[in-house]
């Protein structure tokens, strides 16, 4: 039998606490919080691995703070490693951002330092280390909820997704580089990068010219999917062996609060018979989109509501590895429902993501409509061979405060980039030359060839990192930055 985790919510007045399953977020915030960075032990299959742990005073995993307010908090060491958090999806002030030197030092092994992190309007975060611990599960949620969140009558369900190895993640690197993680590797796609006819194709495709999608489920076309092998795929720290098993009521309502938390592998998120509303991407709602299957890349989060049918069952919610057999996934079962077994690989390879659901997306707190105050494009690229990746401006990226800012970003790689800008969300506002109100985030995806525009205010000074959310790429040299101009 599985062992079941019995985690519901309970209305008490205005201030109805959220349960959330597996990585067992802390309460609100408070100004007496202390988060801890710690190691802990996990069970990975019938093996044990040390990993790292971020909770609270009770040893609670994660966080969940009041929207609009202020989260005070220390932070705390307790490992004998430096390190350092970023706090995705918030807008801190830059100097609290957590990229290591950028400009904080790390925090040394039984440091401490203090806090005060805006929380912003609500919505679904998580914070991470911004080295290669993070793919040691140096990870939790970060729950920001609104008044309306508080109010609601529905269960929050919060799954936060990992890949797992039991090497470490410098032998990960170490063998990326050699060639020996991915059937790609002697590959090499940065003959475009920085030539004429990559620039030609980039403004090409921004003009609305031959930009397409590639359409590329059951497809080879020489793309790059997996760089990795993983031991293992998580969902709330557990396979599918020993699945998380959240006990939910029969027609019920469910918000699934879905976090990718892998360093270098995307998902899509499969509801099987069930079919939810997509409400927020990245912590920013959307108009609804009706579905059972959805796509998340790295660094990516989803807003699923639910509504369950109105009698028993066990109904197992999904993460396809894109590409691959492996799944990993929660199930939401009503009291005594049947809860069989699922395998950890599916008959079929999870899908190729694209930009399908990012065309359909509309943001129901658009950016104001103005023009851009500055342009700059960026092309994405890199040596498959020698594992090296960059992202290459046409000038340094620049801003004054107050400022709108476009960016034409083309993906000339056969791998896919899921691009995250810190401190700022930004607006999809093209796809492939095609002129859209898309979706407010702070990451998308960009696949193989493709081209997006996005537009972002510049309302937060600082020296702020654009890079690619998978981990391995990142360390290999794909990070630029904004820098607004009162730094200089």
């Amino acid at each position: 039998m599985y062992r079941r985790q019995f985690l519901m919510s309970v209305a008490m007045g205005a201030t109805a606490l959220s349960a959330l399953s597996g990585v067992r977020a802390a309460n609100a915030a408070t100004s007496s919080t202390k988060l801890s960075v710690a190691k802990r032990t996990l069970d990975v299959n019938g093996r044990s691995a040390s990993v790292f742990g971020l909770t609270d005073r009770s040893g609670k995993s994660g966080l969940v703070a009041d929207a609009e307010s202020t989260i005070d908090l220390q932070l705390a060491n307790e490992t004998t490693e430096s390190t350092l958090i970023h706090w995705h999806g918030l807008t801190p002030p830059w100097k609290m951002d957590g990229v290591p030197d950028n400009p904080a030092a790390l925090l040394k092994p039984t440091e401490n330092r203090a806090y005060n992190l805006p929380s912003g309007e609500g919505g679904t975060h998580w914070m991470h280390a911004h080295t290669l611990q993070e793919q040691n599960l140096l990870a939790a949620p970060l729950i920001v909820r609104t008044a309306a969140d508080r109010a609601a009558d529905e269960q929050e369900v919060v799954v936060m997704l990992h890949d797992f190895s039991f090497k470490s993640p410098e032998e990960l690197l170490d063998g990326l580089k050699k060639g020996s993680m991915s059937s790609g590797m002697s590959m090499d796609h940065s003959k475009m990068m920085g030539s004429m006819p990559g620039m030609q194709a980039m403004h090409q495709m921004m003009s609305g010219g031959s930009g397409m999608d590639m359409p590329m489920s059951g497809m080879n076309m020489g793309i790059d999917v997996n760089d990795i092998e993983y031991d293992a795929y998580l969902a709330n720290d557990r396979t599918l062996d020993d699945p998380d098993v959240v006990t939910v009521e029969k027609g019920g309502r469910v918000r699934l609060r879905i976090i990718n938390g892998a360093t270098a592998t995307a998902f899509t998120i499969d509801m099987g018979a069930l079919s939810g509303d997509l409400i927020a991407v990245d912590g920013r709602p959307v108009v609804a989109v009706k579905g059972s299957r959805f796509p998340i890349t790295m660094g990516q989060r989803l807003d699923i509501r639910l509504q369950l049918p109105p009698y028993q069952g066990a109904f197992p919610v999904l993460a396809l590895r894109e590409g691959a057999a492996e799944r990993t996934g929660i199930i939401l079962a009503t009291a005594g429902a049947d809860v069989g077994r699922i395998a950890a690989n599916g008959s079929d390879k999870g899908p190729i993501l694209d930009l399908s659901l990012e065309r359909q997306l509309r943001s129901s707190s658009p950016l104001a409509d103005r023009e851009p105050d500055r342009k700059y494009s960026a092309m994405l690229g890199g040596d498959m061979a020698a594992y090296t990746w960059a992202i290459q401006t046409d000038q340094p990226i620049m801003a004054k405060k107050g400022e709108r800012v476009r960016l034409d970003l083309m993906n000339m790689s056969m791998m896919a980039h899921p691009i995250h800008l810190h401190g700022h969300q930004f607006q999809v506002v093209a796809i492939n030359g095609t002129r859209i109100a898309g979706a407010v985030r702070d990451t998308v995806l960009m696949p193989p060839m493709a081209a997006l525009t996005i537009d972002f205010d510049a309302d937060n000074p600082g020296r702020w990192p654009l890079h690619c959310h998978h981990l391995y790429h990142m360390a290999s040299g794909m990070m630029t930055y904004v820098t607004y101009e009162d730094l200089i």
